[in-house]
């Protein structure tokens, strides 16, 4: 329980599918910046307009799994980035 299978040889944890939704959810929030994105916006982007409740959840778990350790601010419905998350975008940039 709590893993997905991909195939045979492939099986991952919850832990690692919602690693790589929070990466998709900072790198998307990342290249929109500065324009604002909410969280429903992102959930579109990411999971696909009209998405099962799995996908969406997952995307809203990132958001506040993010927000909760400083990398995104969640005010109201909006998402933005956080200075921190900037500044390592940038020196990943450079």
């Amino acid at each position: 329980m709590g893993a997905i299978v991909e195939g045979r040889d492939h099986i991952r944890s919850t832990r690692e599918e919602d690693r790589l939704v929070e990466g998709a959810v900072l790198q998307q929030v990342l290249a929109i910046h500065p324009n604002p994105v909410t969280v429903a916006e992102l959930v579109d982007e990411i999971a696909g307009k009209g998405c099962d409740f799995v996908q969406r959840d997952a995307v809203e778990r990132a958001v506040r799994g993010l927000a909760g350790c400083g990398l995104l601010h969640l005010i109201e419905a909006l998402v933005l980035p956080s200075r921190a998350a900037l500044r390592f975008d940038e020196l990943l940039g450079e």
